[in-house]
């Protein structure tokens, strides 16, 4: 698709009208994969642009390979692996990845524009790490309760705890809990997709109050036990019916098998 305004026409140059009428100027073949490309010229300022020139991948040499790419990075498969597969350089997969993840951002974006407002949001903090356990990362996710619609996502880096906390000190130094921070983010970028006086469900955990009553005033915040706290003995194997976070769970388990 060509724009009717040519983007390299600097406003009082030319004249409007000459600025915004391209006519055809040939076609061309692309080298990378020898596909016949309409050029156009711009009357105004002679440019020649083509249909590539708009294009999301404009410029990549191995356009072709991006959906494969997707599929195997969104089925749990590794960047090095993904490379092996598909004999690419692992340069090209990581450039691949931050194209197509910023056209899914805007995607997602433009997509929760247009539905319902929430009345009922789940949200948590899921845990996991970069490359080693020493580098864990929280991942702040919101959903909408029963379609399990993703509000938002926000990752960040916390402190390393429990059994490795020291290893990782000593290894990679002290490391800056940044989860407050990334809820405050996720709060604003959802705030447009939920309800006043809406219902908003999570753990019990005891820094989450302060943030969801800043961010959402006049919204009832219900706060569940999670798992652990909800079995009682040690050593005992139970099973929890009922789980009242079962969205946010659901989804977060669909991330982690695909």
């Amino acid at each position: 698709m060509v724009p009717s305004n040519c983007l390299n026409c600097s406003p009082g140059e030319v004249s409007p009208a000459a600025c915004s009428k391209f006519v055809k100027h040939g076609f061309y073949n692309r080298s990378s994969d020898g596909k016949r490309i309409q050029r156009y010229r711009c009357t105004g300022c002679g440019k020649s642009p083509s249909i590539a020139t708009f294009d999301h991948c404009f410029r990549q040499k191995k356009r072709h390979m991006n959906e494969r790419v997707v599929e195997l990075l969104c089925s749990g498969v590794s960047l090095r692996r993904v490379a092996m597969l598909t004999k690419l350089n692992r340069k090209t997969v990581v450039r691949i990845f931050l194209i197509e993840s910023m056209r899914a951002e805007f995607a997602y974006r433009n997509a929760n524009l247009d539905m319902a407002k929430a009345d009922t949001i789940e949200f948590d903090d899921m845990e996991t790490f970069e490359h080693t356990k020493c580098k864990p990362l929280s991942i702040t996710l919101a959903v909408e309760h029963g379609t399990r619609r993703i509000l938002g996502v926000e990752v960040s880096a916390m402190a390393a705890n429990g059994k490795l906390a020291k290893k990782a000190r000593r290894i990679y130094g002290p490391r800056k809990d940044e989860r407050r921070a990334a809820r405050k983010r996720l709060f604003a970028r959802i705030e447009n997709s939920v309800k006043q006086g809406a219902t908003i469900k999570s753990d019990q955990n005891p820094h989450y109050p302060r943030d969801v009553a800043k961010a959402f005033p006049g919204c009832a915040h219900e706060r569940h036990k999670g798992k652990r706290g909800s079995l009682g003995g040690q050593g005992e194997i139970k099973k929890v019916k009922f789980d009242p976070l079962f969205s946010l769970n659901h989804t977060c388990a669909m991330f982690r098998a695909n």
